[in-house]
């Protein structure tokens, strides 16, 4: 049997309504694992629905960043999934074009308003 070797992408966003505090920039803090908890909730719920979903592993935020206003903030995750026979190849344009259909045009995750130009995939 071939094995399934785990491959990494990343996935970029910044999100409108989440104001960006000190606390959210240190992983350590409570702000930054209650954050990354919602934020791995709704971005697990959108990839196992891709047509990367079977293949999927998971995310982990690597950073909260300072968006451009006052109010906005960065989200950087690091996403794996299973490189194998059954998924033909990582297609980081078909992965993007699902996500930005299933946050209505990179409009909404969850409750949280996105910034509509925020959204990168990169394989």
């Amino acid at each position: 049997p071939l094995s399934s070797a785990v491959r990494n992408f990343t996935l970029n966003f910044t999100v409108t309504n989440l104001q960006f505090t000190a606390d959210l920039a240190m992983p350590n803090s409570k702000k930054f694992k209650s954050t990354e908890k919602v934020m791995y909730h709704y971005v697990d719920l959108l990839l196992k629905k891709s047509s990367i979903g079977p293949a999927y592993t998971g995310c982990k935020v690597t950073a909260f960043r300072s968006g451009r206003d006052r109010d906005d903030t960065g989200v950087d995750a690091v996403c794996s999934y299973k490189n194998n026979v059954s998924l033909a190849s990582f297609d980081r344009e078909k992965v993007y074009n699902e996500l930005s259909t299933m946050t209505n045009g990179v409009t909404r995750l969850g409750h949280y308003s996105l910034e509509k130009n925020s959204l990168y995939v990169n394989g």
